[in-house]
C-alpha cells in the first residue's frame, strides 16, 4: 500500500523541522503513535531506532523504525522493520511568503494476518484520514494555534 498525504503550513522550513526533528515529540500531533522509545543511544539521525507503539482503531502494535535519511529541514526517511514493514519520508519544502508545504509518504506492507495486501486496500482510506488529521494538527503547532 502506498499513501501520500501533504498540507501547506503557514510556518518556515526551520520552524515545522524544530516541530518535526524531535522525534519522541511526534506523539504530540500524530494520534496513532501513543508512545516512542529508543533502542540506540542516539536519538536524532541516521541509524536512530525507535519502538513506536501504534494505536488505528482496534489494532494496536509496536512499529519497529530505524531512521534511513535524514537532511535537517529537508527530509526525514526511516523503514519500519516491524510487523507492517515498509518506509515513510517527510519531506519539506519551502514556498513563498515563508510558508512549508510538508509532505508525508509510505510504502507499507501488511502482515498475513492484517489481511495483507487485501489489508491494505481497506487499510488506506482508514489512515488517509488519521494522517491528514494529523498534519493538520502538526500546522497547528507550527503556526502557534
Amino acid at each position: 500500500m502506498r499513501l501520500r498525504v501533504r498540507i501547506d503550513i503557514d510556518a518556515d522550513v526551520r520552524q515545522v523541522w524544530d516541530v518535526v526533528e524531535p522525534i519522541e515529540r511526534h506523539v504530540d500531533w500524530m494520534t496513532d503513535a501513543e508512545r516512542i522509545v529508543f533502542t540506540t543511544g542516539q536519538t536524532r539521525g541516521v541509524g536512530t531506532t525507535f519502538d513506536c507503539l501504534t494505536k488505528v482503531g482496534p489494532f494496536r502494535l509496536t512499529d519497529t523504525m530505524t531512521i534511513t535519511e535524514w537532511s535537517p529541514r529537508h527530509v526525514m526517511g526511516i523503514d519500519h522493520v516491524g510487523l507492517v514493514r515498509g518506509s515513510g519520508r517527510f519531506t519539506l519544502r519551502a514556498l513563498r511568503r515563508g510558508r512549508t508545504r510538508f509532505t508525508w509518504t509510505e510504502r507499507l506492507r501488511f502482515p498475513w494476518w492484517m489481511g495483507g495486501p487485501i489489508g491494505g486496500l481497506f487499510a488506506r482510506p482508514v489512515l488517509r484520514r488519521i494522517w491528514r488529521a494529523n498534519l493538520r494538527r502538526l500546522a497547528a503547532i507550527c503556526e502557534g494555534a
